[in-house]
């Protein structure tokens, strides 16, 4: 496989190697819930927050100077950092064969000028189908969506982790309930390290989430000779925001992701809220990944043309 399409494939998720029995999945309708919950009822929920179903498009746009930005650190060396722009499109019919499609356009780093749009169908048995931009050879590839256990961009972070995973794919116990007390994590970038993209980045991780009651979910995955056996959320009582998930094989601790949540001023359901950023770190290696959404590039509910997601842009993107 060519390397550019190679490194774009592991880029964005934004694939299952085990077959599952056809599962109904998540509603994009899905009700906000009341009374007592099961576990898989609040892992229904998190899906609903996570894929942006209170919304009918999401994005994280170009404001200026403002731009999500990708930092990988590894244990002891310089970080990298790519920027890009996400658009996600949840409104498709109830009869229609297409859930979502999700378009990204890299801006700067090693993928600059790479864009890569994904089809989300309503059938759960049917996989994602990948189109890719590969400005070098002016060209479009497609594909087949890669493992759930694929790194995203070289990142901490998989395929499973980002979009793939399901909650059929695993089953749920609920702990209980109890408080967060804890900031999330961050990446600690040195002076001399600093580039455009990173030199106004948070200073310290989010602690605006201490205080607030969680649901404590443990979710044990059906995939065999898995790199996890199970793994431990904790969501927000409201608004099923998860600000932390730790990865355990075994006894052992593996892995931590922590997402920072910021409401997106739709005041009718509590699940509308959007990334403030993703954190994670591999603990056996140390390496670390912060994906940072800046406030001012959130945008919901904006009109786009019919044909926004398609070929087409893809082939409009510039280097």
């Amino acid at each position: 496989m060519h390397q550019t399409l190679r490194a774009s494939i592991a880029a964005f998720a934004l694939a299952t190697t085990v077959s599952f029995s056809a599962t109904a999945g998540v509603a994009k309708n899905l009700p906000y819930p009341s009374g007592t919950l099961t576990a898989d009822q609040i892992m229904e929920q998190v899906y609903f927050v996570n894929h942006f179903y209170a919304f009918k498009n999401y994005a994280i746009t170009d404001d200026n100077d403002n731009i999500t930005v990708l930092v990988i650190k590894g244990e002891g060396k310089t970080p990298t950092t790519n920027t890009l722009e996400r658009y996600l499109n949840n409104e498709y019919p109830a009869d229609s064969a297409v859930k979502a499609e999700d378009l990204a356009i890299f801006r700067s780093g090693k993928l600059k000028g790479t864009g890569m749009l994904i089809t989300d169908y309503e059938d759960d048995a049917k996989s994602q189908s990948y189109m890719i931009w590969l400005p070098a050879l002016r060209k479009i590839r497609r594909f087949a969506q890669p493992a759930h256990d694929d790194a995203w961009g070289g990142s901490d972070f998989t395929f499973g982790d980002v979009a793939l995973r399901k909650p059929f794919h695993e089953t749920h116990e609920l702990m209980g309930k109890e408080t967060f007390n804890d900031c999330l994590g961050f990446v600690a970038i040195n002076d001399d390290e600093q580039t455009r993209y990173t030199k106004d980045l948070p200073k310290s991780g989010a602690c605006t989430h201490k205080g607030k009651e969680v649901y404590k979910v443990k979710s044990t995955t059906k995939f065999e000779n898995w790199w996890y056996d199970y793994r431990v959320s904790y969501i927000d009582a409201k608004t099923f925001a998860d600000y932390r998930t730790e990865y355990f094989k075994g006894t052992e601790q593996v892995k931590v992701i922590d997402r920072d949540w910021v409401p997106l001023g739709k005041t009718d359901d509590p699940r509308a809220v959007g990334w403030g950023y993703w954190y994670g770190k591999t603990l056996a290696t140390g390496n670390q990944t912060w994906a940072v959404i800046p406030a001012s590039v959130n945008r919901v509910d904006a009109t786009y043309d019919s044909d926004w997601w398609s070929e087409s842009t893809l082939r409009k993107i510039k280097r």
